[in-house]
């Protein structure tokens, strides 16, 4: 039996799910319970085979928990992560908990269980492309992508970000460099994994940060952007749906955020216009 590994049971894993999930087995995992049953529901009534699991991303043993559960399954083809905090749902340390070093566990623990020929990917974000939000030296993403997993809370720079943005824009770089340095020992098992990184896509989440406080923020980002306008998790979903096909492509970040980014380079789009 193949599986697919859902990690995340929003609307962004919802959509690859119903994607991924055609002849094969959904293993959909989530810390909220009533999230997890409804995108449950969802999927069997589009007639994906589905089972469910509890998962803390945060917390290794969880982890390995379902990446152990997933193996007792079948083979693991694909393992997609989406789940994370957004800068208006917690804390800095929070967010550096779950959004950076919970993908570093993933990454860890599915590493060691997905098949030969399987493939993974990591949703981050396009506020990893925001180097002004959170301005790394090369020292500091070198130790992002190869500090032992265990040891990244105990970096000394990581104590010294106080702002949930700021926490956010450097979990999010972060995914980039650790899927990056993953892509060599999942290579080893014959399996490759790689990033995407959102822009404003819609969902609920994203629905309420755009009526919240940040609501101008967006409005500017939709309207400077090349695009004109939000993404949707379809696009997300076929965006990921290649790079869990693409052989030849590992250990790289596929920004789809309608060119929001290309609109700060280009010095159009200013962060917190």
């Amino acid at each position: 039996m193949n599986i697919v590994v859902v990690i995340g049971a929003g609307g962004i894993g919802r959509a690859i799910a119903h994607r991924q999930g055609s002849g094969r087995t959904v293993l959909l995992a989530d810390r909220n319970p009533e999230v997890l049953a409804a995108a449950a529901e969802a999927l069997r009534a589009a007639a994906h085979p589905v089972t469910t699991h509890p998962v803390d991303v945060a917390a290794r043993e969880s982890v390995r928990g379902l990446a152990r559960h997933a193996a007792e399954l079948g083979e693991v083809v694909d393992v997609v992560h989406t789940a994370g905090l957004s800068p208006v749902q917690a804390s800095p340390e929070a967010i550096l908990a779950v959004d950076l070093v919970g993908v570093a566990i993933v990454l860890d623990e599915f590493g060691a269980v997905v098949a030969e020929g399987g493939a993974g990917l990591v949703v981050s974000s396009m506020a990893g492309h925001m180097r002004a939000l959170a301005p790394l030296t090369a020292d500091q993403e070198h130790a992002l992508a190869y500090t032992p997993t265990d040891e990244l809370p105990g970096l000394p720079f990581l104590s010294a970000v106080g702002d949930p943005g700021a926490a956010y824009a450097l979990a999010k770089r972060a995914n980039h460099l650790r899927v990056q340095a993953a892509a060599v020992s999942w290579g080893r098992r014959g399996a490759r994994v790689n990033a995407i990184s959102p822009g404003i896509i819609l969902t609920p989440l994203a629905q309420e940060e755009m009526s919240g406080p940040g609501a101008a923020g967006y409005q500017a980002m939709i309207k400077h952007s090349a695009a004109g306008r939000v993404g949707t998790t379809d696009e997300v979903a076929a965006a990921a749906a290649y790079l869990l096909t693409a052989g030849f492509v590992t250990g790289s970040d596929l920004l789809i955020d309608g060119g929001v980014i290309a609109a700060m380079n280009a010095g159009e789009l200013a962060l917190g216009s």
